[in-house]
């Protein structure tokens, strides 16, 4: 922070001599944005538009309630405060999905790191599965949760003879 601080009374100091003398240089101010300050991204980019409805399927008018998270992407290189979102999340491994409710609090973390990760909505074909169901259920790729229905043995009546 002090070589910063350094690098602006310079580049002052000289701009203070230039117009004394009647002489207005041109500035260009790209060297004062370091690669880790936060991105300013317009909100625009973040509304929903209507061919994403159409293209992810969906109704915008009622949404799904259970993101299906995977990051897909590395975190080398990546920003401080990309690389905590991860971590709160629990997306420390890549290509391992992970379960969030479609909430504000949830989506303005993912909003910072959608470049990293695919959001897909969680869906039940078969309903919520119950307790006894929660081992015979298994998660496709496509974010389908599928309740594997496992028969069950007759209770077979004595014969007398």
């Amino acid at each position: 922070m002090a070589t910063l601080k350094r690098i602006v009374q310079i580049h002052t100091a000289g701009l203070k001599n230039l117009q004394e003398h009647g002489v207005v240089p041109l500035i260009w101010t790209g060297w004062i944005r370091s690669k880790y300050t936060k991105p300013h991204i317009p909100n625009e980019v973040f509304q929903p538009q209507p061919s994403d409805h159409a293209k992810y399927g969906g109704d915008p008018q009622q949404p799904h309630k259970l993101h299906l998270i995977t990051r897909i992407k590395t975190i080398i290189s990546r920003p401080y405060w990309e690389k905590n979102i991860i971590h709160e999340l629990g997306l420390d491994k890549a290509h391992q999905p992970v379960v969030h409710k479609n909430i504000p609090s949830v989506n303005a973390k993912l909003k910072h790191i959608k470049h990293l990760i695919r959001i897909q909505p969680l869906k039940l074909p078969h309903g919520i599965p119950t307790e006894e169901e929660m081992s015979d259920t298994y998660l496709k790729s496509t974010g389908e949760l599928v309740i594997r229905r496992r028969l069950q043995p007759l209770e077979q009546k004595r014969i007398e003879s």
